[in-house]
């Protein structure tokens, strides 16, 4: 017999049986002659006991033993995969001798561990600061710009850290109230346009103050440059000088600005000014900076981009069926409103969604059967992504905020 010692454990295998596995490393040991080469197949030997000891997890190795025995290969299901694996490669065992519902059942468990490890790492990046202290140090103006990136970056470093972050999530609120009222009309008049145009230069110049800030403090531009927030940040202070490129182009011609104005609406370069000032509306994604929610909600789309894709697939599927339907039973109908395909799309759009504005309706009884099934299709396929979405942001949200509370 073979005597096996194991974390403290005694195993005995019969020689015959471990060398049926020759490639094994008992195989090895009970098919070597050398006794060097038996020694460097284990950890230790006793000479007295005749002991062969290895250094390893007894509790797994009982299912190793159980494989010289049987023949068979077992994985339970409470056992770690990484670990398993692990134990089975040093002990020189291949997977192929288990049975295939263990093998599938350990690599469905294997695919779990990795896509959690995955989404943990990802989560920590989501959190984890642009610069961190340590890079300030051996660089230009380290001490100061390490404490401008406190101030900016890190809300709970300080007093004023928190004043800071308090005032940027206001400054954006404002802004976003600004732009609001500025298309109220009784806000375009004299007075009310000074007023909003006067709170847009204040928020752009705290905006701008802002990025500047950050671009000083960064330890390398290049990554500040690809970060999404300070994108963000970008895109929020561009319109505001891109507004006041376009609205001083010829400054000397006060005539040719002042006929400009009174023809914007159905000038070229009114519109781009409009879709210049429309752009400001995604200063609001400056709150993800500091909301954990939002921050959340993002990474949340970001994992389950799959599941919105396929979603938005069926959806498509089932406006293209079902307006395809109306239109067959409804065409023929006097002062219809779906006289074609693509006028139903809006329709079945609708329907699908379970909204029902009631601004198109069928008028025979095939179009409310078939109005009837759009919107039962449609109660249907909304109700199942909703639960995985709020499953994964409630899961992701709770993770985001124990990971931002420990750090």
């Amino acid at each position: 017999l073979l005597n096996i010692n194991v974390g403290g454990k005694l195993f005995q295998i019969s020689y015959k049986v471990a060398a049926r596995y020759p490639v094994t490393r008992l195989g090895k040991l009970a098919i070597y002659t050398d006794p060097m080469k038996k020694l460097q197949l284990c950890d230790d030997y006793s000479v007295q006991k005749n002991e062969y000891f290895f250094d390893r997890d007894p509790s797994i190795f009982h299912y190793i033993f159980h494989f010289y025995c049987s023949g068979v290969l077992w994985v339970m299901d409470e056992m770690c995969p990484s670990n398993f694996v692990e134990e089975i490669e040093y002990w020189g065992i291949h997977l192929k001798y288990s049975q295939r519902c263990c093998r599938i059942l350990l690599e469905e468990k294997q695919d779990e561990l990795s896509e959690y490890l995955k989404i943990q790492k990802e989560l920590e990046a989501e959190l984890e600061p642009l610069d961190s202290a340590e890079q300030f140090e051996g660089k230009f103006l380290g001490r100061f710009r390490k404490m401008i990136w406190n101030l900016i970056e890190n809300p709970y470093s300080s007093v004023a850290a928190k004043i800071i972050a308090v005032l940027s999530s206001f400054f954006v609120l404002i802004s976003i109230v600004g732009m609001t009222l500025s298309t109220v009309e009784e806000m375009k008049h004299k007075t009310g346009k000074i007023w909003m145009e006067q709170l847009e230069m204040i928020c752009a110049i705290f905006f701008t103050s802002e990025y500047l800030m950050r671009l000083i403090s960064s330890s390398s531009f290049k990554n500040f440059l690809r970060a999404a927030f300070n994108a963000v940040d970008l895109v929020a202070i561009l319109p505001f000088y891109i507004q006041i490129l376009f609205e001083n182009l010829d400054e000397g011609d006060t005539l040719y600005h002042e006929e400009l104005h009174k023809v914007e609406n159905v000038s070229k370069l009114g519109k781009v000014l409009k879709l210049i000032k429309l752009m400001r509306i995604f200063r609001i994604l400056k709150l993800a900076r500091h909301s954990t929610g939002l921050r959340a909600f993002g990474f949340t789309m970001r994992q389950c981009y799959q599941q919105v894709c396929c979603l938005f697939l069926f959806i498509a599927m089932g406006v293209f069926t079902f307006s395809a339907l109306m239109h067959s039973v409804e065409h023929d109908v006097p002062g219809t409103n779906f006289t074609s395909i693509p006028d139903a799309w809006w329709w079945a759009a609708v329907s699908l969604s379970t909204v029902g504005y009631g601004d198109t309706v069928p008028d025979t009884v095939l179009g409310r059967m078939v109005a009837f099934a759009c919107i039962s299709f449609g109660i249907i396929l909304n109700g199942m992504p909703i639960s995985i979405l709020y499953n994964k942001f409630s899961d992701y949200y709770g993770k985001l905020k124990a990971h931002e509370n420990e750090t």
